[in-house]
């Protein structure tokens, strides 16, 4: 029995107010339940877009890691919180992945990727991106000291995954997806403006065309198992606005969040708060389920569920 585990983030919330939370969803029964409720008061209320709820999912063992905007949270899998973890280099942070012992963290506010310690419990390692002269260009830096970069967010990175062949990032003006192989980056897919989840998967790349409301494969041969998946679509008299969202861009059918099932499904999420799940090779939807029909509700992190 395949479940999912989502965060979502609500835009336009005021202090006291829910910030989105963590959901569990069955997939068989296509059953919803919410396991956390983040309403914290501490919230920082700079946030670009007023997103201050939870973002990016990884799991190591028994322990599952999701972050804030400018927090790394550990959870038990009964989601008790068990550690967590500032950094003055992470702010406004989007996704994250897990390679080996280490987590890579994207702290969008600087530009940079942070990793952290899984053994040692504490970041160790920075690197920021930046162009010049057309051409992508790497700096490391010490994430505990005082010479890093300062919040410019030129490129809003929003995705890291990491593989063996590297460490993949991508953002809203980075062109595309990035390929960094420990010594330099380059371009591996441009993909459209307003990417987000972008990821190798098969031959090519997956990922969530957010200005298009679609999730898309792009392969590398001439385009016959090419997709693109529209999100699905809302009757306007049933969505609700429950507060103000001054970010202005909450809508209906923006496209985040991304999880592979296996190597021909997989599953995405939209506003308001929705997980779809997409046979590619059938091109087609197989089921969708609803969270919230507040539009403001979106979804952020997405995963399979391991426990």
């Amino acid at each position: 029995m395949t479940k999912l585990v989502t965060t979502s983030v609500v835009r336009g919330s005021h202090q006291g107010e829910s910030h989105g939370g963590i959901y569990l969803l069955d997939l068989e029964k296509q059953i919803v339940e919410q396991t956390v409720d983040w309403n914290k008061a501490d919230i920082d209320w700079q946030g670009r877009g007023w997103d201050r709820g939870l973002r990016g999912i990884a799991f190591d063992g028994e322990t599952m890691y999701i972050a804030a905007s400018d927090e790394l949270f550990a959870y038990t899998p009964d989601f008790e919180i068990i550690g967590s973890w500032k950094n003055p280099y992470l702010k406004h942070c989007h996704e994250l992945s897990i390679y080996e012992r280490s987590l890579y963290i994207t702290s969008t506010a600087y530009d940079s990727i942070l990793g952290f310690d899984l053994d040692k419990k504490k970041f160790n390692w920075a690197m920021q991106l930046a162009t010049r002269n057309f051409k992508f260009h790497t700096s490391v830096f010490d994430p505990l000291g005082e010479d890093g970069p300062i919040m410019l967010n030129k490129m809003h990175i929003n995705n890291v995954h990491c593989n063996k062949s590297g460490m993949y990032i991508s953002g809203l003006q980075t062109g595309g997806m990035l390929h960094f192989n420990g010594k330099q980056v380059h371009m591996a897919a441009e993909l459209p403006t307003g990417t987000h989840n972008a990821r190798p998967f098969r031959d090519g790349v997956l990922f969530n065309d957010s200005e298009a409301d679609a999730l898309r494969y792009a392969g590398r041969g001439e385009g016959a198992e090419d997709r693109a998946m529209v999100v699905p679509r809302y009757d306007p008299a049933k969505l609700m606005n429950e507060g103000e969202d001054k970010s202005g861009i909450a809508r209906p059918g923006f496209a985040r969040g991304l999880c592979v099932l296996s190597d021909s499904v997989v599953a995405g999420g939209s506003s308001p708060s929705t997980i779809t799940v997409y046979d590619l090779a059938a091109n087609k939807q197989l089921l969708s389920v609803n969270l919230t029909n507040d539009v403001r509700n979106a979804i952020h992190g997405l995963e399979v569920w391991p426990y």
